[in-house]
């Protein structure tokens, strides 16, 4: 997809355009998630984590669904980005763009890009903030309470999840299973995610989480 830009190049993007941390952990996490499933699937996870961290990169220029990811595409190209990562991210709304999901890559990156939401929100509101002590069972819970992280819309995560099973995975990914795995990433990148545990303990943090 990239032979010149990394995830490194991606991260010094996003500093640069993004201030919000809660904007940026989203980034994170569903770049976490996309390196996952790029080494599951057999993909460059460099290539993957790179777009999943650049995915929302200019929602704080262009905060609203008539501009973004549209208007992000220009500045990617000015910053030497190639046309096939802008493609993947245009892709992650066809409804704007015009620009139909084709790869594994758009698949991944809709049923990554909200679930993310859900297991954020999980941790923050537990007393650690840690995301070591989030489970399948309490996301389930969270699930069925609409009004938890009720920006997640649940019938759109399990659509993205459907289509991405069916493309890569032959129609035997579950909801929960992809979920879990998705939760396995996001674990294992806690630190970058700063959901470790450090947020309960900095006050001044956790109010800016």
């Amino acid at each position: 997809m990239n032979d010149v830009k990394s995830r490194a190049d991606a991260w010094e993007l996003v500093c640069r355009h993004v201030s919000d941390r809660g904007l940026r952990r989203h980034m994170l996490a569903v770049s976490a998630a996309m390196g996952f499933y790029a080494e599951r699937l057999g993909h460059d996870a460099e290539e993957w984590a790179a777009v999943g961290l650049l995915h929302d990169f200019d929602w704080e220029i262009h905060p609203n669904l008539n501009e973004h990811p549209m208007m992000g595409a220009p500045i990617l190209r000015a910053e030497g980005w190639d046309e096939e990562t802008i493609r993947v991210i245009l892709s992650h709304y066809t409804e704007g763009t015009g620009v139909a999901r084709e790869k594994p890559v758009d698949f991944a990156l809709l049923a990554c890009d909200e679930i993310t939401g859900l297991i954020i929100a999980a941790t923050l509101v537990k007393p650690s903030m840690n995301i070591a002590e989030v489970g399948v069972p309490s996301l389930r819970k969270k699930w069925k309470d609409r009004r938890f992280a009720a920006g997640v819309d649940r019938d759109h995560v399990a659509q993205m999840t459907d289509d991405f099973s069916r493309v890569c995975f032959g129609g035997q990914l579950e909801l929960w299973a992809h979920i879990e795995n998705v939760l396995l990433a996001m674990q294992a990148a806690a630190p970058d995610l700063e959901l470790d545990g450090r947020l309960a303990t900095s006050p001044a943090a956790s109010q800016s989480a």
